[in-house]
């Protein structure tokens, strides 16, 4: 058992292999550890989050070292059964790695039961496992698009894609199933410890696979709400996201400026976890209906409140702005930072989708992304809360023209990079390219960054804030809508003190990255028996 820093407030921990990682999933979910929020199984390794305040990390390795990894814990049985069309563009190419007919791989792979060991990736994108056993490579070069329902290889794992996206896995098949539904108690048809048994549906029709419906629009507003005339680049709903659906494959997403979100939320007499909008580069404009109090927080962001008379007046950021019917508010270009945060007094009447109204960008997950002509609900101005007047910016805002120093935790995969490597991190000045979203922010440097170690890295947990490295060596740092698991080494994480300021960093800035310490591998307290002294094989 080895313990990686991932974060100052987030461990990695590489087991032998998948049995001994579901072993301790498996006995932190019969006898949890008080402060851990999240933990995401992937092939080898647990990622684990956890509260610093609540508890200690040399205490939770302390606590993981001592865990049983000898006995897993009864799982879900269910069996899902599901029908392929095999015309896989990369069957050929597998049966040519395998050494065996087209005929031959989809008998195997449809003569014995797999089981979902864990979800990542997507929303309802199951790692299986069993089966045929294949080992098959991931493909040299990713496809920019693989179809929803394909059924692929990679590794020892058969998975079956969600929804259109990126993928360097092998295809060999099509499945008609919804493997992702929000309509359906359980969106995710997947889940851990369920059995899968694929079955050949023969060719797939001429008709293609059949189309499948779309949840309905939810009914616009009767009373008061803001009808939007524009949304600008792109406006969504952002809360402070959803926690503990790792195990359908959801993560957290939420606001990336949590703390300008707080302050918003603040300025209005709100709960401070309430959703706000948050604006990518202004241009938002919208009308009020009825009367309210909103604040602009976030970005240094021009304020235009026009009132139905033909007044206009510019307010200031991070100030309560009280609202009449009919006034028209408009927001400016940033003059520094990326994303501004409004919040209406008393939230916004939108139904929450697992439990918040964070919208997911990656998994298309929560409300989506306003557009001209939409209603956003709201409560008439009541007695509540007091309004606060003292909120202010909690850093200094960012531009283009700027090099913004970001603090790293190196690790946990910081020994997959060569000296060079390591140190180029944080001499070498990384910009902001335009590539960059919700996602990740894709950086471009002088040099790329060297891996000594060519191995394919199997699928583990990643953070927020987590910079990987992918082939071209031009890292990637995450941010909230980061895929669960991933595939290339991450060099280091940006400290959790600074991801609200990462969030706010416009296209063209350059980062410079401060390393808090050199990497080193985390230990049990000495005095303590770790599992495998206390399970000898």
């Amino acid at each position: 058992m080895r313990f990686l820093p991932a974060n100052l407030d987030t461990l990695l921990v590489e087991l032998q292999d998948l049995d001994e990682t579901l072993a301790l999933f498996d006995a932190l979910q019969a006898e949890p550890i008080a402060g851990v929020e999240e933990i995401v199984p992937a092939a080898r390794t647990l990622l684990i989050q956890y509260r610093p305040s609540a508890v200690d990390r040399q205490a939770l390795i302390d606590d993981l070292a001592r865990r049983d990894l000898s006995r897993r814990s009864a799982r879900e049985s269910r069996r899902v059964e599901i029908p392929v069309h095999y015309n896989g563009e990369d069957l050929d190419e597998v049966a040519g790695l395998l050494g065996i007919s087209r005929e031959e791989v989809v008998r195997r792979h449809t003569s014995a039961d797999y089981e979902v060991a864990f979800c990542g990736f997507a929303p309802g994108f199951g790692y299986l496992t069993g089966g045929a056993d294949f080992q098959v490579p991931r493909r040299q070069t990713p496809r920019t698009r693989i179809p929803a329902g394909a059924v692929a290889l990679a590794g020892n794992f058969s998975g079956i894609y969600p929804k259109a996206s990126p993928g360097g896995w092998q295809i060999i098949g099509v499945t008609p199933l919804q493997m992702w539904d929000l309509g359906r108690d359980e969106p995710a048809l997947l889940r851990p410890g369920y059995k899968v048994r694929f079955q050949d549906a023969g060719p797939l029709l001429a008709a293609g696979l059949p189309a499948h419906e779309h949840a309905v629009a939810s009914e616009p507003p009767a009373g008061a709400h803001l009808e939007i005339l524009s949304p600008g680049l792109q406006t969504v709903l952002q809360d402070l996201g959803r926690a503990g659906h790792t195990d359908q494959g959801v993560s957290m997403s939420g606001a990336l400026d949590r703390g300008a979100l707080r302050a918003a939320n603040r300025a209005v007499g709100n709960d401070t976890a309430l959703a706000c909008l948050e604006v990518v580069l202004g241009g938002l404009s919208f009308v009020c209906h009825g009367r309210t109090l909103i604040a602009i927080t976030g970005a240094q962001t021009p304020i235009t409140v026009t009132t139905a008379s033909g007044l206009q007046w510019q307010p200031g950021n991070y100030q309560p702005i009280e609202l009449d019917d009919g006034d028209r508010v408009s927001l400016g270009a940033p003059q520094a930072g990326l994303r501004c945060y409004l919040a209406i007094r008393g939230g916004f009447q939108v139904a929450p989708v697992l439990g918040s109204l964070s919208y997911d960008s990656l998994a298309q997950v929560g409300p989506p992304p306003l557009k001209a002509g939409d209603r956003l609900g709201f409560e008439a101005t009541s007695a509540g809360s007091s309004v606060s007047t003292s909120e202010a910016p909690a850093f200094a805002l960012p531009t283009a023209k700027d090099v913004i120093t970001l603090d790293v935790v190196m690790g946990p995969r910081s020994d997959w990079f060569t000296p060079a490597a390591i140190e180029r991190l944080s001499s070498q000045l990384w910009r902001v390219t335009s590539q960059s979203n919700r996602v990740g922010i894709r950086l471009e440097g002088e040099v790329p960054l060297e891996r000594c170690n060519p191995a394919e890295l199997p699928s583990e947990g990643t953070s927020l804030g987590a910079i990987q490295v992918p082939a071209s060596g031009q890292p990637v740092l995450f941010l909230a809508d980061h895929p669960l698991t991933g595939g290339y080494p991450v060099i280091a994480a940006v400290a959790s003190h600074h991801l609200d300021l990462a969030g706010q960093i416009p296209i063209n800035a350059q980062i410079r990255f401060n390393p808090t310490e050199a990497f080193v591998e985390l230990e049990p307290e000495a005095s303590l028996p770790t599992a495998d002294a206390k399970n000898p094989s």
